[in-house]
């Protein structure tokens, strides 16, 4: 046994290193691929592997089952029952085959925190389509002497060409700024004055309903229209600015120069003429690897930027309060409840937003549901428990089955925890749930947040399907071997 243990071990490290881009860089791996050619990759230095006559064989997938709610209720009681989830929770359970829930205890309303992001991006990909790309470009009128760089609101623009492994693939300045100078050149022009118009958005560019700590601590950045890696100072690091667009249209003027145009003077906001061309642009990567993106890694200023275009695609103001009528809406044709909804971002950064665990539940079913193929990204983009995003380091906890069976969204705020996502127990039933904690004391944060991996690994290790309880086999969960 622990040699066939080994062969999964080295497999499972050399997909995770190639995945995370650590394989090349610190293990000296070079070709064949991981991906495209595991059998081919050599074990690490000093490690003999017996040889492996053969795969085992591959079970059958399991047919999807109906939930027995009592198996449900008995998998879950005393997990949901422990007092270091504090005295709000909510917890529900539903099958994905038809949105019948099967366990339901505790609040009707909670804090969302992050979960809040499944509404968001459910929404933006309803409403634009998973193909959309956002635009940034450049535009002039008459002679040329002023470009202006207009923001599309591509919430991943970069300064700089990223990594060809970087996902998802970026816009970035440079390359707009060669592109422009080239035009400009064409036209015989190598001076010119700088403007940005970051107008898409509208209103506050921080909600009132955010703590007040949250820019000065560098939680988020002020949201527009145009900016370079999410108002970070720096790519990758925390510091972030606090003026997103003259901070891109800096960076944009140096590009100019070194692409061999100078800018006269500093950069300033104006709108862009309504009769203006375009020098040129770059697009963002599809909308549906944004999603996916933005889900995997909780990306608060994503979210905030998706949760604009949705209010923009409904004809409503790119602000806090589009996005407010907007994201429900699109949500009720859908056919998702929204009922009890309070919806005052598109991140989940606020403690007052409110929602029904039905209503996540029922994003999860809308998304599932083989009638709405362009919301797939919303589950493909939710991490999955111990592998990768925002659960690659968890469920360390619990049923072991829990482990890549369980993808699910998390939510963190000081006091509440969440998670909300979905798994298949090992009758081939296909769940949805919520599990929201929301008064959580200080004390019992690490044990709130193990119990809920715990419930969301309790329904994956879970002979949970109504066929074996007819035959006695749910009488308690079992672990996974």
């Amino acid at each position: 046994m622990l040699p066939l243990v080994l062969v999964v071990l080295v497999y499972a490290a050399a997909l995770a290193s190639y995945r995370f881009d650590l394989g090349e860089r610190w293990l000296g791996w070079d070709y064949p691929s991981p991906i495209t050619e595991p059998a081919e990759v050599a074990p690490p230095p000093g490690l003999t592997l017996p040889e492996v006559e053969a795969a085992p064989a591959v079970a059958e997938p399991l047919e999807a089952q109906p939930a027995d709610p009592d198996a449900v209720q008995q998998a879950l009681a005393d997990l949901v029952g422990d007092k270091a989830l504090g005295p709000h929770l909510a917890v529900a359970v539903a099958q994905l085959s038809d949105g019948e829930t099967v366990f339901d205890a505790g609040a009707p309303r909670v804090t969302p925190a992050s979960t809040l992001k499944l509404l968001t991006t459910t929404a933006a990909l309803s409403a634009l389509g998973p193909d959309h790309h956002f635009t940034t470009s450049t535009v002039t009128t008459g002679t040329a002497k002023t470009v202006t760089l207009v923001g599309g609101g591509d919430p991943f623009l970069s300064r700089a060409p990223v990594e060809a492994d970087v996902y998802p693939e970026r816009a970035d300045l440079e390359t707009l700024a060669d592109a422009t100078a080239k035009a400009l050149h064409d036209r015989g022009r190598d001076r010119v004055r700088l403007r940005y118009d970051d107008s898409l958005f509208t209103g506050p560019a921080v909600s009132p309903d955010w703590p007040a700590s949250y820019l000065p601590d560098d939680v988020v950045s002020p949201i527009t229209a145009l900016w370079v890696d999410e108002g970070r100072k720096t790519p990758g690091l925390r510091e972030r600015t606090d003026d997103p667009s003259l901070f891109a249209a800096r960076v944009f003027a140096r590009a100019l120069e070194d692409a061999g145009v100078t800018v006269r003077g500093t950069p300033k906001r104006q709108l862009a003429a309504p009769d203006a061309d375009e020098l040129a642009s770059v697009q963002s990567a599809p909308l549906a690897r944004i999603v996916q993106r933005t889900l995997e890694v909780s990306d608060n200023e994503a979210a905030e930027v998706l949760f604009r275009q949705v209010a923009l695609a409904e004809g409503l103001p790119g602000s806090f309060a589009g996005g407010q009528q907007a994201v429900p809406a699109v949500l009720d044709r859908l056919g998702v409840d929204t009922t009890g909804l309070r919806m005052l971002d598109g991140s989940g950064l606020s403690r007052d937003n409110l929602v029904a665990p039905e209503t996540e539940l029922g994003v999860l079913e809308v998304a599932s549901a083989e009638d709405h193929p362009e919301l797939r990204a919303v589950l493909t983009g939710l991490p999955v428990a111990g592998w990768t995003g925002s659960l690659l380091y968890e469920f360390e906890v619990g049923d072991p089955a829990g482990l890549g069976r369980v993808r699910a969204k998390t939510g963190t705020l000081t006091g509440v925890h969440g998670l909300t996502g979905v798994t298949t127990d090992l009758d081939g039933t296909e769940l949805a749930f919520v599990a929201v904690a929301d008064r959580v004391k200080d004390r019992n944060e690490g044990k709130a947040i193990a119990l809920l991996q715990q419930i969301a690994a309790a329904l994956a290790g879970c002979h949970c399907g109504a066929a074996a309880a007819d035959s006695g086999d749910s009488a308690s969960p079992q672990p996974s071997s």
